[in-house]
């Protein structure tokens, strides 16, 4: 009689321990989906022609009032004086931190009220958002602000030419 309790005794307490397993189981496959359906989506990452324009160069001579190395690509914001005296704020993208870090970009390479000559493509849909070609940093270096495959350069800006009146 000792060995029938003794058995019915660890039977029962297998099954509590599997209920466990099962409920502790459920509760992480619970918990881990959880996780995922509370993730924040992930930016899509298009392609250079999906947003900008091959056919609309621009330069762009600009006061610096943000700069950001950050993955997937960096931005850097200006204020671009329009003739008439009133100023447009640019978003300027540019390649991705580690292209540009091989490209003799610094995290303090370019610093608010600094003065830069951008020269790439605008957006397909007329905003004031650019895709950096070449940027001139306020040390006169110029430097290649990102890569687009099958692209051929914009022009330089020419340091001796007179800077243009205005900007689209």
């Amino acid at each position: 009689m000792l060995s029938t309790n003794h058995s019915l005794h660890f039977l029962r307490a297998y099954v509590r321990l599997r209920k466990a397993m099962n409920a502790r189981r459920f509760a992480a496959i619970v918990a881990i989906a959880a996780l995922f359906a509370a993730a924040p989506p992930a930016r899509a990452h298009h392609s250079f022609g999906a947003e900008f324009d091959f056919n609309k160069p621009v330069t762009l001579h600009g006061i610096c009032v943000k700069w950001e190395m950050i993955n997937p690509h960096s931005y850097i914001t200006v204020d671009v004086k329009n003739d008439d005296g009133t100023v447009t704020q640019w978003s300027v993208q540019a390649g991705a931190p580690s292209f540009l870090y091989r490209n003799g970009w610094r995290k303090d390479s370019v610093k608010p009220g600094d003065e830069l000559i951008i020269t790439g493509y605008s957006a397909k849909d007329g905003s004031h958002n650019a895709f950096a070609q070449r940027v001139q940093l306020p040390d006169g270096r110029r430097v290649l602000g990102g890569a687009i495959i099958g692209a051929t350069p914009p022009p330089s800006p020419d340091p001796s030419a007179p800077a243009p009146k205005s900007n689209p």
